[in-house]
C-alpha cells in the first residue's frame, strides 16, 4: 500500500490513506501438501478489517464499470464490462485465482494523475476477469495499457493452484500513457516476498516462459535518463523505485525475516539489509524443508524473532517485552534521527489474509482464504472458502467501521483483545496465544470433515457443495468472534488495575466463602528494575530506618 515510504510517511502530518504492506509467497513445490500460498497484511492506520464478496454475473453489451479507487472510495471513471464476472471474496476467486500487493516508494515523475486504473482496482477486476495467474497479468497490464495507472510503485503477488507470480508495474506518469511492468515466475520450490520495496533487479529476457515485461521496461528508462547499460545489466528496481537505508532494513528487511525462518545462509544479506552494501537479498530462495499453512501463519506473525533484530529484546520493548512500536517510526535525539524496527506484524494491520490453493481438489473445495482481521500475531485466521457465497456478519463493511465501535465486528472486537496485550505483552500475550492456538488448531480436522462432505455433495448438486462450504465458513468465523470476545472479558478482569487473579481450573479463585482471593502483583522484570536504578542511583532505594 502507501505511495511514499513507510518510515517518510510516520513523519507525514496528514493523514495517508495507507502504510504498507506484506506479501509472502511459497511455490507448491515448497510446501507440504502440494498447495500453492500467498499472503497479505494489509497495513494502514485507516482502513478496518472486512470481508468483500462479489457475485458471478452476466453483463449486458454497453454495461460499464465504476472504477473507485481502493484507498480512499474516489470515483475515477469508469470502463466498459466484460460479458462474464466471476465470483470473488476477498482476494480470492472461484477459480482459485489469488492476487496480493505492496507499494514501493517510485520516483515522483511516474504520476499520472488522469488515469482511472489504482492498484487496489487492479486486483478486484482482475479477480472478476481472470482464471488463472498468466490470465490475470495479461488483464491488469492490459488495463493499464489502455486507460492508464494512476497509482505509485506495485509489487502484485498473484498465483493460482499451479503457478506463483510477482508482477512489478510502476505509471510511466505524464510522459506517456500506461505502465511499465516486469513479472517473474516463483520457481515452484522456492519461497518469496515483498514488503514495500521493489525486489525485482535483473531478469531474463529471453525466457517467456518464466518471465514476461513490457515491451518498452527498458526503453522508457533510457528515454528518461535512469538507465545507460547494456539490456542484461538492467535493474527494474533500480530504474524505477527509490532505495535508501529506510527501503533496505524496513522493507526488504521483512523478506530477509521471512527467508530467515526457512532457507541457509541467510546471515550473507545482512550487511545488505543494514545499508552496508553487500550482496543484493534475491527474489526467492529455496527453504531448507517444505512449509505448512501453519508455518507460513506463523511467519506473517513475525517481530524478526529470534534474529539480532529481535523487537523483545531492545530497550523500546519495555518491562513487558513487547514487539511493538509506536508511530512515528522515526524520531530524533540531540538532532540524530534514529528508528524503530518494522516487521511483519503490526498494530496497524487492517486484514490479514494467508491464501492456499490446491490444484488436485475441485475449484470450490480446492481454494480456501485463511483470513483475519487487525494484527496478525493477536488474531486468528478462519477458513473462508473460494466458492462462499455471502459475507460472515463479523466481517460485514458496515458494522466495521472505523470510527464506530461495535461489538458484533470481528475487528474491533480483535481490537479490543490486542490493545490490552500491546502494553503489557509478556503477561497477556500467552492467554491469547493460548486461545488462538485452540481454534487454529481445530481447524484441521474440522475442514477436512467439512471438506469430505461437500466433496459427496458436489458429485450431486454444485450448489448443496457450495451452500455446505459457506455455511462452514460463515459458522466458524462467527464462533471465533464470540470466543475472542470471551477472551477479551477473561484478559480485563484477569489484568484489573495491574494486577493478576488467581485461577484455579480454569475459574478465578475465592475463598470458602465465596469472597475473591487477594490477586498476584507481577511487576516488572529484573532488567527493568535494573535500569530504573541504573538511570537513578539511590533515589528511589528503601531506606531503613532505626
Amino acid at each position: 500500500m502507501n505511495r511514499i515510504s513507510i518510515f517518510a510517511l510516520a513523519l507525514a502530518l496528514s493523514a495517508s490513506t495507507a502504510d504498507a504492506c506484506t506479501s509472502l509467497i511459497a511455490g507448491k513445490g515448497a510446501t507440504t501438501d502440494g498447495s500453492t500460498i500467498i499472503t497479505y497484511n494489509a497495513d494502514s492506520y485507516v482502513i478496518s478489517g472486512y470481508l468483500q464478496h462479489t457475485p458471478a454475473a452476466d453483463h449486458a453489451p454497453g454495461e460499464m464499470l465504476e472504477v473507485v479507487e481502493w484507498d480512499t472510495d474516489k470515483p475515477l471513471g469508469k470502463i466498459p464490462q466484460v460479458s462474464h464476472t466471476y465470483s470473488t471474496i476477498g482476494n480470492i476467486n472461484e477459480h482459485q485465482l489469488a492476487i496480493t500487493e505492496s507499494t514501493f516508494d517510485c520516483r515522483t515523475e511516474l504520476a499520472d494523475t488522469t488515469a482511472i486504473i489504482d492498484y487496489g482496482s487492479l486486483i478486484y477486476i482482475a479477480l472478476q476477469r481472470a482464471k488463472t495467474a498468466r490470465e490475470a497479468i495479461t488483464v491488469m497490464t492490459d488495463l493499464v495499457a489502455e486507460y492508464g495507472y494512476y497509482s505509485g510503485g506495485e509489487s502484485f503477488s498473484i498465483a493460482d493452484p499451479d503457478e506463483a507470480w510477482v508482477l512489478e508495474m510502476v505509471s510511466k506518469g505524464m510522459v506517456e500513457k500506461g505502465a511499465v511492468w516486469v513479472a517473474r515466475r516463483i520457481p515452484d520450490d522456492c519461497i518469496s516476498g515483498h514488503a514495500n520495496q521493489s525486489r525485482i533487479h535483473q531478469f531474463p529476457l529471453n525466457d517467456k516462459e518464466n518471465c514476461l515485461y513490457s515491451a518498452d521496461v527498458i526503453t522508457f528508462a533510457r528515454k528518461m535518463g535512469w538507465f545507460d547499460g547494456k539490456d542484461e545489466d538492467f535493474s527494474f528496481s533500480k530504474a524505477y523505485a527509490v532505495s535508501d537505508y529506510l527501503s533496505y532494513r524496513g522493507c526488504d528487511g521483512r523478506v530477509w525475516s521471512y527467508f530467515n525462518r526457512f532457507a541457509d545462509g541467510m546471515d550473507k544479506y545482512l550487511p545488505f539489509i543494514k545499508g552496508d552494501g553487500g550482496e543484493t537479498l534475491p527474489l526467492y530462495v529455496k527453504p531448507n524443508r517444505k512449509l505448512s499453512v501453519r508455518d507460513i501463519q506463523s511467519a506473517m506473525r513475525d517481530h524478526f524473532d529470534g534474529t539480532e533484530f529481535d523487537m523483545t529484546t531492545d530497550p523500546g520493548a519495555g518491562p513487558w517485552k513487547s514487539p511493538y512500536r509506536y508511530a512515528p517510526l522515526i524520531y530524533e535525539v540531540d538532532s540524530v534521527e534514529y528508528i524503530h524496527e518494522r516487521p511483519i506484524s503490526t498494530q496497524q494491520t487492517g486484514f490479514t489474509l494467508v491464501a492456499q490453493m490446491r490444484g488436485w481438489l475441485p475449484d470450490c473445495i480446492g481454494g480456501i482464504l485463511w483470513f483475519g482481521v487487525d494484527d496478525a500475531k493477536m488474531g486468528v485466521y478462519n477458513p473462508i472458502y473460494c466458492c462462499m457465497n455471502r459475507v460472515p456478519n463479523c466481517y460485514r463493511r458496515e458494522i466495521s467501521d472505523l470510527y464506530t465501535l461495535n461489538w458484533e465486528s470481528a475487528f474491533w472486537v480483535n481490537n479490543w483483545v490486542a490493545n490490552q496485550a500491546y502494553n503489557r505483552f509478556s503477561l497477556i500475550y500467552p492467554d491469547v496465544v493460548k486461545v488462538q492456538n485452540e481454534i487454529e488448531d481445530a481447524y484441521t480436522a474440522m475442514t477436512q470433515a467439512i471438506e469430505k462432505r461437500a466433496a459427496t455433495a458436489l458429485k450431486e448438486s454444485p450448489s448443496q457443495a457450495v451452500e455446505i462450504l459457506s455455511a462452514f465458513s460463515d459458522s466458524v468465523s462467527q464462533a471465533a468472534t464470540d470466543r475472542y470476545r470471551k477472551l477479551g472479558e477473561y484478559i480485563f478482569v484477569k489484568n484489573l488495575d495491574g494486577r493478576q487473579r488467581k485461577e484455579e481450573n480454569g475459574s478465578f479463585k475465592r475463598t470458602e466463602y465465596g469472597y475473591p482471593v487477594s490477586p498476584n502483583s507481577p511487576g516488572y522484570s529484573n532488567e527493568y528494575y535494573k535500569r530504573i536504578v541504573d538511570e537513578t542511583g539511590t533515589k528511589f532505594i528503601n531506606k531503613k530506618m532505626e
